[in-house]
């Protein structure tokens, strides 16, 4: 089992653009019951894989993800999963030991951009770069579970 402790960030500038590339990513939700657990299935270029994380305790969640046919997450993504889809262009970028993912949201999410950093625990200090902005890890509006049901766009 793993564990994803995960802060989120809004995006103030352009500044980061030159520090990766992107890679395109589509990814849907299927339903549950609880509405807390999330199971996701994502494409990522030519890969796909199924992911399922539990609810939220502050920062932290419980996450299992598993590779998965890219033939099967094609169908999984086009009849079982809620729309609008989650498309958008993930960047990563290296500072020390963490890695900052960026995400530049496409369609119904368009104009969004997110800076992601998976930490070693909760109270760990990171140094923000000068292209971060405010934080929205505690705000669901940006869990990308809700952008699917109420686009950035609509808002």
């Amino acid at each position: 089992m793993a564990i994803e402790i995960e802060r989120k960030f809004l995006v103030t500038n352009d500044s980061w653009r030159s520090l990766a590339r992107g890679i395109s990513y589509k990814q849907g939700y299927i339903l549950t019951q609880d509405k807390l657990t999330t199971i996701r299935v994502r494409i990522i270029g030519n890969e796909a894989y199924l992911t399922i994380k539990s609810k939220s305790e502050g920062l932290s969640r419980n996450e299992f993800e598993y590779p998965i046919p890219f033939d099967d997450a094609e169908i999984i993504l086009t009849t079982l999963c809620n729309g609008p889809l989650i498309e958008k262009f993930r960047y990563k970028i290296n500072q020390g030991d963490l890695i900052w993912e960026i995400d530049e949201f496409q369609g119904e999410n368009e104009g969004l951009i997110i800076a992601e950093i998976e930490l070693e625990k909760e109270d760990q200090v990171i140094d923000l770069p000068n292209w971060i902005g405010q934080e929205v890890s505690y705000d669901p509006r940006y869990y990308n579970v809700n952008l699917a049901k109420h686009p950035y766009q609509s808002w």
